[in-house]
């Protein structure tokens, strides 16, 4: 009975999820005109589970070509995964190889809004007008996040999509967003990290502030063979000096003055698990002797004890210093540099993989929605493209206190506006305007963004970003001065 009771209930399920998004298509459809239009949901597993077309080249009767394009087209703006507004397509690079007709035959303009779930591509409105029709606008964007809002936030609180998404995600598999990333240097650290999870070697973790280290370390352990034993992580620039020791390896009682009682070092309590050593460059040379015995012969002394006590522990080091630089400098023992540095893996920045900032944004607007009891909210076009430019010198861990702090500034509202951006990626407090139909003005709006997005992408180094843009410092100050842009002082 409680088999076919679920089982109606995930047909009824399904049945309402497909007649909200016909719904959806059809508002859509209807409001934004376009001579080309899909709307279309995957499952799980990318297999188209909904669609909704209007005359792009996949209806019966229709030629092979047109078909053939329109499925470029829409494959182009998934693989982009951001929403994408394209008023000339023979101008825009992001379609540049795909030569399509857009001289008049085919699709000029396009407008398009991809989804995930749980870190996937989950579905997308694509919306295109050839080229003698109007382009689409702002206006037709902000409409297309407005109307999808409600519908992508039903998807995500329902799972998605039901037991087809639950059955997709593999036991071993940590939970969703444990290392988020499509770009192909994230594969390989997934890649890597699923290879050496069951192995005993000591792994070297190496990345810029940020990136994820201790993450990775924690999804080591929770993958391997030692995931029923206990994490232990310990920041070596965190603790004092002369308590480091104690920390590490414990003491004996009256070993010296406060010793009350005996203590379990942090390398004993993490026995039959992993022990993460983090900022391990930070480590005192009279300690790193004492860290090479211990990996070498799985044994710690405790301070004030003569005998030693074997340990069953997986060690797993990182920091953000340049580790063959402190060896150089005498500052880091050699041989406890190679013992740590068995295997090794590199995690790379975020300005090194930007298509990833959507998919980490969207699972943090997720995360922290739920933690903090309020909807999720959406965020608006002028404010997504901000955020997506950005250069995000502080890596994820910038990304996610930026979506708490616009998760707070939102109130609980619907949408994540501009105007709640920290000034750093909003330095001129920039909103949403409508353009100006007069070129003197557009171009100077076009001017005055572009030096804006290029002073926060060179961080306020004018010198610098006026070798990017072409042009020579003196005519970087002019410009400046013309707009009226400030550019931090203390910068060359």
């Amino acid at each position: 009975m409680r088999k076919t009771a679920r089982s109606e209930r995930r047909l009824n399920d399904k049945a309402m999820t497909h007649h909200l998004l016909s719904l959806t298509a059809e508002v859509v459809f209807d409001h934004v005109a376009a001579d080309q239009a899909v709307f279309r949901a995957f499952d799980a597993k990318g297999n188209p589970v909904f669609e909704a077309v209007r005359g792009i080249g996949m209806e019966p009767g229709a030629e092979a070509s047109a078909a053939e394009a329109g499925e470029a087209l829409v494959g182009r703006a998934l693989e982009i995964g951001r929403p994408v507004l394209v008023r000339d397509l023979r101008q825009e690079p992001l379609f540049a190889d795909l030569e399509i007709d857009g001289n008049g035959h085919g699709p000029r303009s396009l407008l398009s809004y991809p989804w995930t779930l749980r870190g996937r591509p989950a579905g997308i409105v694509f919306l295109a007008r050839n080229g003698d029709g109007r382009p689409f606008d702002t206006d037709n964007l902000e409409f297309l996040t407005l109307a999808m809002a409600p519908v992508i936030y039903l998807l995500k609180k329902n799972g998605g999509g039901g037991p087809a998404e639950a059955a997709a995600q593999p036991p071993d598999t940590p939970a969703p967003g444990a290392f988020l990333g499509e770009a192909p240097s994230v594969r390989r650290v997934r890649a890597m990290i699923e290879k050496i999870r069951d192995t005993d070697a000591p792994v070297f973790i190496a990345g810029e502030s940020g990136t994820g280290k201790e993450l990775a370390a924690k999804t080591i352990h929770e993958t391997g063979t030692r995931r029923n034993g206990p994490f232990v992580a310990v920041n070596c620039a965190a603790i004092p000096e002369a308590l480091l020791e104690s920390e590490l390896f414990g003491h004996a009682r009256g070993s010296f003055t406060g010793a009350v009682r005996d203590k379990i070092g942090l390398v004993e309590e993490a026995s039959r698990g992993t022990f993460f050593l983090d900022e391990i460059g930070d480590l005192p040379l009279a300690l790193q002797s004492k860290l090479l015995r211990v990996l070498e012969e799985k044994k710690v002394r405790r301070v004030g004890e003569t005998r030693p006590r074997t340990v069953d522990v997986r060690f797993v080091s990182a920091t953000n210093k340049d580790l063959d630089h402190e060896v150089e400098r005498g500052r880091f023992r050699q041989d406890l540099y190679y013992r740590l540095k068995i295997i090794a893996i590199e995690l790379p920045p975020l300005r090194e993989r930007p298509d990833d900032a959507l998919l980490l944004l969207n699972h943090f607007l997720d995360e922290f929605s739920r933690s903090m009891g309020r909807p999720r909210p959406f965020v608006a076009p002028v404010a997504l493209e901000l955020l997506l430019r950005y250069p995000w010198p502080g890596n994820v861990r910038e990304l996610q206190n930026e979506v708490q702090r616009c998760l707070v500034m939102a109130s609980g509202g619907p949408l994540i506006l501009e105007d709640y951006l920290s000034p750093k990626i909003n330095p001129a407090g920039e909103t949403y305007s409508r353009v100006s139909h007069r070129l003197a003005d557009a171009k100077a709006d076009f001017e005055r963004r572009f030096l804006r997005e290029a002073l926060v992408r060179c961080r306020y180094h004018r010198t610098r970003t006026a070798a990017e843009i072409g042009l020579t410092r003196q005519g970087l100050f002019k410009l400046l001065k013309k707009y009226g842009i400030e550019a931090k002082t203390g910068s060359p």
